[in-house]
């Protein structure tokens, strides 16, 4: 059930970073412009990869892995951005929850 949830929201937040222009302001704020593209991609491909993961254990590992960094190093940016505790909370929950699936995926197998 994480995994899906976690696909779902990668794969929407992902598409959002092609056609919001809350999020252009979001990576302006991050002082990240630069990167939003690449977020946006990243986040679509791991999105897919979560749900390719049902049947690819490798596919499942990489993308809850990846996922799961790329939302640790979302809350640093928030860090040091100085945005409050409620602010970063989704990223904070995300890698949370990618790290979850992975984890749960390395003790199945």
């Amino acid at each position: 059930m994480a995994q899906y949830l976690s696909a779902i929201l990668f794969l929407a937040y992902g598409l959002n970073c092609f056609v919001s222009d809350k999020m252009i302001a979001e990576f302006e704020r991050y002082r990240l412009p630069s990167l939003r593209v690449l977020t946006g991609v990243l986040q679509i491909l791991g999105g897919a990869g979560l749900l390719v993961g049902h049947w690819s254990w490798p596919v499942l590992l990489l993308s809850s892995g990846g996922l799961a960094l790329m939302m640790f190093l979302a809350v640093l940016t928030r860090y040091k951005i100085r945005d409050s505790i409620v602010e970063a909370l989704p990223a904070t929950s995300l890698c949370l929850l990618n790290a979850y699936v992975l984890i749960e995926a390395l003790r199945l197998r």
